[in-house]
């Protein structure tokens, strides 16, 4: 009995491991391909990711919608906050701090981005309600917007200016 448990918790341990080594982590960075509604993302690596800026279009999430698909919870499994400075980008390393602009007025802010999305053609960002206010575009629902890498993970990884 004893060795059968030896051996039952030893295969727990391993099974544990490897699938830790797998999760897609690594120094707290989220990694790995993902497959979304049938698509490849392929995460950019941190060195590409200091030196990336893209324009495109951002929109938000609200959170009755946000609760109903994700339970809650963002890529990072992190609890959703409506009312923090965060958000989606489907490539970028998690977490990673950007830069967003919104083109239309000018205004602009630093997010956290926590979680894995827009997987909407056309659109780059996703943000939540508190960011969509701050830049003034959620009345509308959508901006045109450019996304600058700020920093990622933890803040030792900063893009040189």
């Amino acid at each position: 009995m004893l060795i059968n448990n030896k051996r039952l918790f030893l295969s727990l341990v391993v099974l544990f491991g490897l699938n830790a080594c797998s999760s897609g982590s690594y120094h707290g960075y989220k990694m790995g391909a993902y497959k979304i509604r049938g698509r490849h993302y392929q995460p950019m690596s941190v060195d590409a990711a200091l030196y990336h800026s893209e324009e495109g279009m951002a929109s938000w999430y609200d959170e009755r919608r946000w609760f109903g698909l994700s339970r809650g919870t963002t890529a990072l499994g992190e609890k959703f906050r409506p009312h923090s400075l965060a958000g989606a980008h489907t490539t970028l390393p998690l977490p990673c701090r950007v830069k967003v602009t919104n083109l239309e007025n000018g205004r602009s802010t630093v997010i956290r981005l926590n979680d894995r999305g827009p997987f909407v053609d056309g659109r780059i960002l996703d943000v939540t309600p508190k960011v969509a206010s701050r830049l003034r575009f959620k009345e509308q629902g959508l901006t045109r917007v450019r996304v600058e890498v700020v920093s990622v993970g933890d803040g030792k990884h900063k893009r040189k200016r």
